[in-house]
C-alpha cells in the first residue's frame, strides 16, 4: 500500500469544505457571495490532488488506502468519475452565481453541490459494498436538497418528494442485496466476493436487487419516472449535474456491485444489452411528445444512458475492453453535452422568464428567434443537441461510432443487429433536437425573446467552455483516450477479464 495522499485530499476537500461553506454564508456579511467565491475555490484547490493522483496512478496503478475500516481505491474508473465531477461542477459553481442571484439561502445550495462531488468522487473509488452503499446513500441525499431546492414552488416539491421515495425504495434494495451477499460470501470487500460468490440462485437474486436498485439512480427504464420530475424542477446547474454526472455515478455504483458477482452469472453483458435497447427506445419516444425543453433534455438522458449500457454489455459479453471504452468515452462526452444543453437552456430560460420573476417552464415556443439576441447560447444549445444527435464531427458522434465498432467487432448476428437498432434510434432522436435549432434560428424572434433581458457574462463563458470542448473532442477524440482507455481495462478488471 502506498501513501496517497493526494488521493485522500481529492475526495476530502471538498467534503470538508462543504459545511465552511455553509458557515461563512450563513454568518458573514456578503455571506452569499463569499460562499459562491468559497465554494469555487474549494472545487479549484480539489484539481490540484487529482492531478497528482492521476499521475500516481499512471506511474504505479491502482492502490488501496485504508481509513479505519473504510477502503478506498483509486483505479482509472474512480479517476474518470472524478474528472467528470470536479470538471461539470466547478462551471456549474461559475455559473450559479449570477442563475441564483436574486434566490436566498443559496449557501445550502453550494455547500450541497459541494458535498455531492465529494461523495461521488468516494462512491467511484470505494472498495467494498458497504461502503458503496454509504457513499451512495449520501450522494442520494445530497442531490435531494438540490433538487428540493426551489421548495415554495409545489412542482419542485412534487419532483423532490418522487425522488427521495423512489431513491429511498432503491437504497433499500441495495442493502438486501448487500445482506444477501455478506450471508453466503460472509465478507463485503469487492475483490473477495468475486472469489468467494457462489454459483447460487441466492447470488443470482442480490445480483436483480443490486440492478433494481441502482437502476433507479441510474433511470434504467422502468425505473426512471422520478427524472423528468427532478431534472426539470432543479437550478438549470443541479439539472446539468444530475443528468451528466449523478446518473453516471449510479452506473459506476451498478459495475462495482455487478462485477463482484462476476462469476455467479455469465449474462450480465446480455442484461445490460437489453436494458440499453430499451432505454434508447423509450426515452425517445417519451422525448418526442415534449414542449419543455428541460423535460425533453431529461427523457433524452434516458437514451444516452442506453448507449453506455450497450458497450458494457458488448464488452462483457465479448470480454473485450473496446466496447467499454466506447461507452465510458460516451460518459465524458455525455457529462459534457447533456451539461452544455441544460446550462444554455437555462441561460435562456433566466433571460426570457426567471430574471423578471416568471416561473413558467422554457417551452420549444419561447426559443424562436433567440438566436438574434443570445447567439453564442444559442450556438451552444444547438451544439450540444446536434452532439447528442450523434452529428460528426462533434463529441457524440466519435462515442457513438466507437460502440458500434465494438459491436460489428463481436461477429455476432444479434449484436450487430442491435447496432443497427442504436443507429436508427441516434436517428431518431434528431426530430426532436433539429426542431430546437431551428426554433432558435428562425427570422421572427417570439414574444419572450422580444421581452427577455440581457444574459450576466459569468453564465455565458462556461457555455463557450463546454461548447469548445464539444467540438474539439469530436474532432480530436483521443484527447481523452488517456481517461477512456484505460477506464474500460479497470472495468473489465473489475469483473475479473483483465
Amino acid at each position: 500500500m502506498r501513501d496517497m495522499t493526494a488521493f485522500t485530499w481529492m475526495i476530502a476537500v471538498p467534503l470538508v469544505a462543504s459545511p465552511l461553506v455553509y458557515l461563512a454564508g450563513r454568518l458573514l456579511k456578503r455571506g452569499e457571495q463569499t460562499a459562491r467565491w468559497l465554494a469555487l475555490a474549494a472545487l479549484v484547490v480539489t484539481w490540484v490532488p487529482c492531478a497528482f493522483a492521476a499521475f500516481d496512478l499512471d506511474a504505479h496503478g491502482p492502490d488501496t488506502v485504508t481509513l479505519g475500516t473504510v477502503a478506498l481505491r483509486l483505479d482509472a474508473l474512480g479517476l474518470l468519475l472524478a474528472a467528470l465531477a470536479l470538471a461539470l461542477g466547478t462551471l456549474v459553481v461559475l455559473y450559479s452565481g449570477p442563475y441564483l442571484a436574486a434566490e436566498s439561502d443559496q449557501e445550502k445550495h453550494y455547500a450541497s453541490l459541494l458535498a455531492m462531488i465529494g461523495v461521488m468522487i468516494g462512491l467511484g473509488c470505494a472498495a467494498d459494498l458497504f461502503n458503496l452503499w454509504i457513499w451512495f446513500e449520501a450522494m442520494a441525499v445530497a442531490s435531494f436538497l438540490l433538487v428540493v431546492f426551489h421548495h415554495e414552488q409545489p412542482t419542485s416539491l412534487e419532483a423532490a418528494v418522487k425522488y427521495v421515495v423512489q431513491s429511498a425504495a432503491g437504497s433499500v434494495m441495495v442493502l438486501l442485496g448487500i445482506a444477501l451477499v455478506l450471508s453466503q460470501t460472509g465478507t463485503l470487500d469487492l475483490a473477495a466476493i468475486r472469489e468467494a460468490a457462489p454459483d447460487s440462485r441466492m447470488m443470482l437474486a442480490a445480483g436483480a436487487l443490486f440492478v433494481i436498485g441502482f437502476g433507479v439512480k441510474v433511470a434504467v427504464v422502468p425505473l426512471h419516472t422520478w427524472l423528468p420530475d427532478a431534472h426539470s424542477q432543479a437550478p438549470s446547474g443541479i439539472s446539468a449535474m444530475l443528468s451528466g454526472v449523478v446518473i453516471e455515478a449510479g452506473l459506476v455504483a451498478l459495475l462495482r456491485a455487478l462485477g463482484a458477482l462476476a462469476g455467479v452469472s455469465a449474462s450480465w453483458g446480455e442484461l445490460l444489452m437489453a436494458f440499453g435497447a430499451l432505454n434508447m427506445l423509450a426515452g425517445n419516444l417519451m422525448a418526442l411528445r415534449q414542449t419543455q425543453v428541460k423535460r425533453l433534455l431529461a427523457y433524452s438522458s434516458l437514451s444516452h444512458v442506453g448507449y453506455m449500457l450497450l458497450g458494457l454489455g458488448i464488452a462483457l459479453y465479448a470480454k473485450e475492453s473496446a466496447g467499454a471504452q466506447g461507452s465510458l468515452f460516451h460518459m465524458l462526452n455525455h457529462g459534457l453535452m447533456k451539461g452544455l444543453a441544460f446550462l444554455a437552456a437555462g441561460a435562456l430560460l433566466y433571460a426570457l422568464h426567471t430574471a423578471t420573476g416568471d416561473h413558467r417552464p422554457l417551452t420549444v415556443a419561447d426559443l424562436d428567434g433567440a438566436a438574434s439576441r443570445y447567439p453564442l447560447t444559442a450556438l451552444g444549445l444547438s451544439l450540444a443537441v446536434l452532439g447528442l444527435g450523434g452529428l460528426p464531427p462533434l463529441a457524440g458522434f466519435m462515442s457513438k461510432w466507437q460502440i458500434f465498432v465494438a459491436g460489428f467487432e463481436t461477429r455476432n448476428g444479434w449484436i450487430e443487429a442491435l447496432v443497427v437498432f442504436a443507429a436508427l434510434n441516434s436517428v431518431l432522436s434528431l426530430a426532436y433536437y433539429a426542431p430546437l435549432v431551428n426554433a432558435v434560428y428562425r427570422q421572427k424572434p417570439s414574444a419572450a425573446v422580444r421581452e427577455g433581458q440581457s444574459l450576466p457574462a459569468l453564465m455565458t463563458v462556461p457555455v463557450v467552455a463546454l461548447s469548445l470542448a464539444v467540438i474539439v473532442v469530436g474532432v480530436w477524440p483521443g484527447l481523452l483516450r488517456w481517461l477512456s482507455g484505460p477506464a474500460g481495462d479497470a472495468l473489465l478488471a473489475t469483473f475479473g477479464m483483465g
